[in-house]
Formats: C-alpha cells, structure tokens, sequence
C-alpha cells in the first residue's frame, strides 16, 4: 500500500482530492504526517471521519518501528530497521538498515542511511561489503528520523538536533529521495528545520551537482587520499568522478556564508599521512573555503580487513602522526580537526554499519 509519509505539499494535495477532500486537506496532512508525527488516520481530528475512512482505504502512514537496538558504553545507540519489499523502490526482498544516535552535551546527532547496502566498494569500508541491495525511498529515509526521535523523547534524552547521511549507501546515488526527504525536513509544511543541521556526504558522483543546486544543506566529502591513482585503488568511484573534477565543482560554489563543505580523511600509517599527502591536500584544497576532518581507522574495521586480502590491511595511524598532520594543515591555514569516535563498541562508528544486529 502507499505511504503518505514522504510525499510533499503538492503531492498529499492530491492524495486529498483523491479521495474527496478539499484540497486544502493537504497541507493538513503535511502537519498531522511532518509536525505532529502521528501514528494513525485516526489521530487526525480536523479531517472528516469519511474522509479518514477513505485514507485508510488506499494509503498507509509509513511508519514502522526499529526491531532492534544496541547501546554503546559512550551512550550512542544503533538500531535494526526492517525495510520491506515495495513498489516503491527496486527493494526485491526484505532488507535491513542501521541508524545511529550520537548524543553530546546539549545535542544529539542522527546518522540515516540512504541505501540498503552499498555499491561504491570501497576498500576500507565494512558497509560496502553488504553488497547493494536497492534505495531507500524518501519514507523510509524520514521514518529513521521520526521514530528515533521519538525513542529519545519518550526515554527522556536529548531530542534529535542535528542529522547527517553518513550510514549505509551513497547519498548522490540516490538522489531523489535524498532531494525529497530534505525538502520536507527544512520546508515550512515540514519540518521546518533549518539546512545548516544536515549534513549529507558524498564519495564524489555526477548527481551531486544536483544536492548543490537543489538544496542548502551543508556537504561532506570523503577524500581519504589527495592523489588520484592512490584515490582510485581504495575508493572505485575516482574512475567515475575524479577528484579533480570533485573540487572543480565545488568552487563553483559560494561557502563563505553559513553553508559548509567538509572533508572526511581517515589516517592509515604509512600510506596517507606522509608530508608528501599533507603538501598535496594542502595544495588541492587551495581557495576553496573549507575543514578537513581527520578519522581514526577503527579497530574493528581493521580486524575484518585482515580477515580478507591484504588489499584491505589498512593499519590506523597512531595519535602522534594523526597529530603532526592535524597541525601541519592547520599551521598552513587548512582547518583541520581529529573527529571523535563514537559507538565502536557497537560497531557504530564510520564504514562499520553490517547490520550486526540482525545476528
């Protein structure tokens, strides 16, 4: 059955007429589905019983809770959502996604996934070992969300302040329901979040010119390597958009004002912390207004690496290089950070969502 989460202003408008309500009905609907969060058509009071009747009829609300959850000893928490087999999206069976909630002081930050799985295959990641296995629709990008949302609220813990696509899949790959689901999380008959607490991340693919053009939120990119042979022998999707072309793009773009592009690199001992990778970066990112967010390669990453080719042997970087790298960037006017790593316990941190819970 259709959901209705989802479908923006214009859309649930017509749902409205449909099934023979006015058309103002819709944006009634935006704020009983986006504002209120209900459950069921029978928690919308201003609409007519009739015409919840013939809701219930055709269409579905679209919410499904997680089966499952995990809480790390740093308190973020990963849960199991059941994505089903729709007409919707070329899902053939029943998959499993993960999200994870990551609180901090006075904030508390979502990572959704986009994707079942992943296709870019990346070397290092242990997502991309799921293999792909279809989008998420809009729905279930925003399902992620809401229901977590709500777990942290009726436990009492600090509500969702900020939210970035950084879990399983590639934000650009999917594309239009990336598109759909930040509409309706910044526009006034949504959410009415504001872009500048979402952030979406990116590998590099044609499609993100479109996230750029469409929508304010703010970008990551994730680089790991400044030369492109070197790119390309980790990360396949250099040979599809190289990273020259990735930065190219990129200042083309104004992001001296609120919006902000970012730079994710993980640190591996030996073959990307060298001078010669700081000089490079350094030199690639020149005149573009931007961070660069150094990340420690998670042990339990590099435990599932060594179990496979020595391709994947990826040993971290260890704090005092991880450091010098940090400053060396820095002290030459690229700010730089060493991000926090949350979750690893649970195998939550960044390249480790596998649907572990499921087992």
């Amino acid at each position: 059955m259709e959901t209705l989460l989802g479908k923006t202003i214009e859309e649930l408008q017509s749902v409205a007429l449909s099934v023979g309500l006015p058309k103002f009905a819709g944006k009634q609907l935006a704020e009983w589905l986006y504002v209120r969060r209900v459950l069921s058509f029978d928690e919308m009071t201003n609409i007519s019983l009739k015409g919840r009747e013939a809701l219930k009829a055709s269409y579905a609300i679209g919410r499904h809770t997680p089966v499952r959850e995990a809480v790390s000893i740093d308190g973020t928490r990963k849960y199991l959502f059941e994505i089903k087999a729709n007409s919707q999206e070329p899902i053939a069976n029943s998959q499993f996604i993960e999200s994870v909630y990551i609180p901090e002081d006075e904030r508390a930050t979502l990572c959704v996934s986009t994707q079942a799985g992943c296709k870019m295959g990346c070397k290092f990641c242990m997502t991309g070992t799921l293999g792909f296995h279809g989008h998420l629709s809009a729905a279930e990008i925003l399902n992620q969300i809401f229901e977590i949302d709500a777990l942290a609220v009726a436990d009492g813990r600090q509500p969702i302040t900020n939210i970035v696509y950084m879990g399983e899949g590639e934000p650009m790959d999917n594309i239009e329901n990336v598109l759909r689901s930040l509409e309706i999380m910044t526009a006034p008959y949504g959410c009415a979040w504001s872009p500048k607490r979402i952030t979406v991340s990116t590998v590099g693919v044609p499609a993100m010119k479109r996230f750029l053009d469409e929508s304010e939120c703010h970008l990551a990119v994730s680089l790991h390597n400044p030369f492109p042979i070197e790119r390309a022998q980790i990360m396949p999707a250099e040979r599809m958009m190289p990273l020259a072309d990735v930065i190219a793009l990129l200042k083309q773009y104004d992001w001296s004002h609120q919006r902000r592009v970012s730079f994710e690199y993980i640190c591996w001992a030996g073959k990307n912390d060298s001078p010669r990778h700081a000089k490079e970066l350094l030199r690639l990112l020149r005149g573009l207004n931007c961070r660069v967010n150094l990340i420690r390669f998670h042990e339990g990453v590099e435990q599932v690496a060594k179990t496979q080719t020595d391709e994947r042997h990826f040993p971290g970087s260890n704090e005092k290089q991880m450091e010098w790298f940090r400053d060396y960037l820095s002290d030459n006017g690229l700010t730089t950070t060493i991000r926090k790593s949350r979750g690893e316990d649970i195998l939550a941190a960044c390249g480790m969502l596998v649907n572990s819970l499921t087992t």
